[in-house]
């Protein structure tokens, strides 16, 4: 699990296109510091696997469903990604909690500048956008955002500052690309309230539910 907090840009140094893998080398330096190999670091939000790693770089394998659904795919050497570690117990949550499983890929749309922020709108599908509320958290590549506006397929966020400076956002433009990860929380409860998966009766009145103490 990951909080979506950035902890530093990392560099490609190569990404080697196997048949139907690939395997990204990246260069790093604070998110290797308590790393081993067999951890899982998320790279553009995208939980990856550390299959090598010295010093100054570490290496993980992509299967090809991954780069099939996500931007890896788009990677070239100098391109920079965003870096996390996975959480541990003691650490403060000061995003959202993040799986590293990203749900599909968003379009940069629109970016616009509104006093010291920096607001992207973001078109992506109707089934994932279904998940999204105003003021609730998405993960773009990576990074926790609250959400500013939803509308069918597209959303809003904005960054502060230290975001656009610290994070991939910054250097993407219109067109460019990212992953999304909607909130984990959110996807269980629709599960659960799908028709298709609940019980419905059509007895509930006023009258039932105040004879069963709900009003």
């Amino acid at each position: 699990m990951f909080t979506g907090i950035i902890e530093e840009l990392g560099t490609v140094r190569k990404l080697n296109s196997l048949k139907d893998s690939a395997r990204l080398t990246i260069e790093a330096s604070k998110v290797l510091d308590g790393s081993k190999i067999g951890d899982s670091i998320a790279v553009n939000g995208v939980c990856l696997t550390v299959t090598e790693m010295s010093k100054g770089y570490f290496s993980v394998d992509i299967m090809y469903e991954t780069l099939k659904k996500t931007n890896l795919q788009e990677l070239i050497p100098q391109a920079k990604v965003n870096l996390e570690r996975a959480l541990q117990l003691q650490t403060r949550l000061g995003g959202h909690l993040i799986s590293g499983h990203v749900d599909g890929i968003g379009e940069i749309s629109v970016i616009r500048k509104i006093g010291i922020a920096s607001v992207y709108q973001i078109t992506t599908t109707e089934d994932l956008a279904l998940y999204l509320i105003p003021k609730g958290s998405i993960s773009v590549d990576g990074i926790s955002l609250t959400l500013v506006d939803v509308g069918q397929d597209f959303f809003s966020v904005s960054l502060i500052p230290h975001t656009h400076k610290n994070t991939t956002l910054g250097f993407k433009g219109i067109g460019s690309m990212v992953n999304l990860e909607t909130d984990i929380i959110g996807k269980y409860v629709a599960k659960f309230l799908k028709p298709e998966k609940t019980s419905v009766r059509n007895d509930i009145s006023l009258s039932f539910l105040t004879e069963h103490g709900f009003i």
